[in-house]
């Protein structure tokens, strides 16, 4: 029979071994950042449990955009806490405004986007990717439009990559558009959230099937191409690059490691 906590405790105490802390299941971590290889062609990947600190930022306290990973860094290191890493989120136009539904804290910012248009975010099916209340998901635009769920972040982009298993009917293994490109898969529980970069230029197909075929993930939707960066402090990295529209991350309570 499972031993109740206060008996845990009690035991513990006996035995002379002192408890500094309750015991309870250690809190998610950050994101698990590593470097792997699809096809010959580099990937940067970031695998974040569900129950992390995800958070998805467009505007500062100031109202002006976040824009940058140094500023976003300097604003959470003002509340006492670090980035585990962060990335680039959905498409955004050049006022840094984002093109596509933005939802952060519960509350909708910009709304859904569901027309077919020119460019990678048109490119219907696009979707969503929401961090709800008890999984992740990433939603064909279609499907969320038709029963939203309750998301406390969200940023809708587009193409989808994978779809049930399926890549997007537009990609073709032939195409020679090749780009930096990066995205984010859900697994079938909802419980892992994946994004992923590449490090060297890649086209639709074949990091679809990075995501599909390398990461086992049913569904995935593509973040952007142009504008593709990722901060990974465990791995030293912080891409550089122009300013950016929404970023998504994970946040950690107190000064960064040897900070």
């Amino acid at each position: 029979m499972t031993r109740r906590m206060p008996e845990v405790r009690a035991a513990l105490l006996a035995l002379g071994l002192t408890v500094t802390a309750p015991l309870a299941a250690q809190a998610a971590p950050a994101a698990d950042c590593h470097d792997t290889r699809f096809e010959l062609t580099p990937f940067t990947v970031c695998s974040v449990p569900f129950g992390a600190d995800l958070r998805l930022w467009w505007r500062g306290d100031d109202g002006l955009p976040v824009a940058t990973f140094g500023r976003l860094t300097d604003m959470l290191a003002r509340q006492g806490q670090h980035l585990g890493f962060a990335m680039n989120a959905g498409m955004f136009a050049p006022d840094l405004r984002p093109l596509g539904l933005t939802i952060i804290d519960g509350k909708t910012l910009r709304p859904l986007v569901t027309r077919a248009s020119a460019g990678n975010f048109g490119m219907l099916p696009n979707g969503v990717f929401c961090v709800a209340a008890d999984r992740f998901a990433v939603l064909e635009t279609a499907a969320y439009a038709a029963a939203p769920p309750a998301c406390r972040y969200a940023t809708q982009s587009g193409p989808m990559l994978v779809i049930a298993g399926a890549l997007h009917p537009r990609f073709t293994a032939a195409s020679g558009s090749t780009y930096i490109r990066n995205g984010v898969g859900v697994s079938q529980d909802g419980q892992r959230a994946v994004f992923a970069i590449s490090d060297a230029p890649v086209s639709f197909h074949a990091f679809a099937r990075f995501f599909r075929d390398g990461l086992g993930l049913p569904d995935a939707l593509f973040l952007d191409g142009h504008t593709s960066r990722l901060a990974a402090p465990g791995l030293n990295r912080l891409d550089p690059g122009f300013p950016m529209g929404p970023i998504l991350g994970t946040v950690v309570d107190g000064p960064p490691p040897g900070g």
